[in-house]
């Protein structure tokens, strides 16, 4: 079965099919639509999005969704609504036959037809599934651990840390107190260090309605394999955001790394052992399968080789940008590539649209040229360390620069003034410290009642 059988209206006279819906799929679409609004109105251009999920994820505002600082459903984009003249298929694409122009796809109803994937056809291939998360064979680690990368799984971990300090509260065990109030975060980049500054921080203003349960019982362990943690925003910076967590009595451990948290106790190489009920992996990323379920070009590293013109190298009408790409870096004097960061992805989606409608005019191709501008990161509220054109800030102008920063990358204006109005209303109120975990599980109640059993509990 092909996707291009779909009643008796006539193909486009050109395809785009973009893979993947975050940073790079959503604004390359937008600037599609946009350059090509005229095309697309006559027919005679598609664009198809194939997405897994129908939004776009904005995760940098992870880590704010996790503290309750910004609702969840502000975190993310609806494609449909932002991309009006796209066809959005929710789906995944299994394998790329770029000889053939085609891609195999499975969606939603595909598994309620019984019918197998379905191929579509393309002119113009956009290769932009992003990263997956890198996990290593730790035992435990698939029984126990707990990813960040998505809305779910950052809203999940909030209501996992109350949790834990419901039951810390409630319990008459020394030993089940000792575990649910130690929390241990493996991997000492952006997602980890920002989710347990915010959520270190969270948990800090929740002791205060607790009448057993203080800031200074719980524990908090940050597991670094590297010597340094934040190498984005230089060696000063991370050194100061080190002191700065261990001045909160966060436990930092840099050059170790774990080694086992089989029933739920995480050993470190160092023979530290800690007995806890949450441990948070996110120790790196990956590149997408469907990366190697195709016909393309792939570095030392599984990512697409590409141009400064973000083609695939070697593969004409196929484009690639975002962290599926390896993109030389042409401001750079030692020919380094671009970094795989939401900064490189967000401008480069720009080039790739304005290309892809330039190759199809017959005009020639721009080159991605943009030297980094530099990093910011938050540590809780009104706590932050940024390094930006060479200057260095820390402390609430950093926290303030990364908030302004961010608040102008997330698309859309609608986003970007529900993201304000929470920050405001947040600065006026208190925050929300409460614990939603039933959300996991909505059928739990009516199965109960229903004569079932109440599903197991993870945590």
């Amino acid at each position: 079965m092909t996707a291009d059988s779909r009643g008796t209206s006539p193909a486009p006279q050109a395809r785009i099919l973009v893979i993947g819906g975050g940073y790079v799929g959503l604004y390359t679409a937008m600037r599609l639509q946009k350059k090509l609004a005229a095309e697309l109105k006559a027919g005679t251009t598609e664009i198809v999005v194939v997405t897994p999920e129908p939004y776009m994820t904005y995760q940098p505002f992870l880590p704010e969704a996790a503290a309750g600082s910004i609702s969840p459903r502000h975190v993310v984009v609806p494609l449909r609504r932002v991309l009006k003249h796209c066809r959005i298929v929710i789906g995944e694409a299994e394998s790329i036959d770029h000889a053939k122009r085609t891609a195999t796809l499975t969606t939603l109803a595909t598994e309620e037809e019984g019918t197998g994937p379905i191929e579509i056809s393309y002119d113009e291939l956009v290769l932009a599934p992003g990263s997956i998360s890198r996990t290593l064979p730790v035992p435990g680690l698939a029984d126990y651990g707990i990813g960040f990368k998505t809305v779910e799984e950052a809203i999940g971990l909030r209501n996992h840390v109350i949790e834990q300090m419901d039951i810390a509260s409630s319990t008459r065990d020394p030993a089940v107190r000792a575990a649910a109030l130690t929390f241990v975060f493996v991997g000492g980049g952006y997602a980890g260090v920002e989710a347990l500054g915010e959520l270190e921080d969270m948990a800090r203003y929740a002791a205060r309605y607790y009448h057993n349960v203080g800031a200074e019982d719980m524990k908090w362990i940050l597991v670094e394999a590297s010597d340094r943690i934040l190498p984005e925003v230089g060696p000063e910076m991370g050194k100061y955001t080190v002191s700065e967590l261990r001045r909160r009595n966060i436990d930092v451990r840099l050059e170790t790394r774990l080694d086992t948290c089989e029933d739920r106790v995480a050993v470190l190489d160092d023979g530290s052992r800690f007995p806890t009920r949450t441990l948070v992996w996110t120790a790196g990323v990956k590149p997408h399968p469907i990366l190697a379920a195709s016909d393309l070009p792939l570095n030392e590293r599984g990512r697409l080789k590409c141009t400064a013109e973000l083609t695939v190298e070697g593969a004409p009408h196929a484009w690639a940008a975002g962290d599926a790409a390896a993109v030389p870096d042409v401001t750079s004097q030692d020919g380094k590539e671009c970094a795989p960061n939401a900064q490189h992805a967000v401008r480069q989606a720009k080039v790739l649209g304005d290309n892809i409608v330039a190759s199809l005019k017959g005009q020639p191709l721009t080159k991605y040229a943009h030297k980094y501008a530099g990093s910011v990161a938050s540590l809780g509220l009104h706590k932050g360390v940024a390094h930006v054109y060479g200057r260095k800030l820390k402390g609430y102008p950093a926290w303030f620069m990364h908030r302004v920063y961010h608040l102008s990358r997330v698309p859309t204006f609608n986003r970007k003034a529900r993201v304000l109005a929470e920050w405001t209303l947040s600065g006026l109120f208190k925050r929300e410290i409460v614990s939603l975990g039933s959300l996991e599980h909505p059928r739990a109640e009516f199965e109960l009642a229903a004569g079932g059993k109440p599903p197991k509990e993870s945590s």
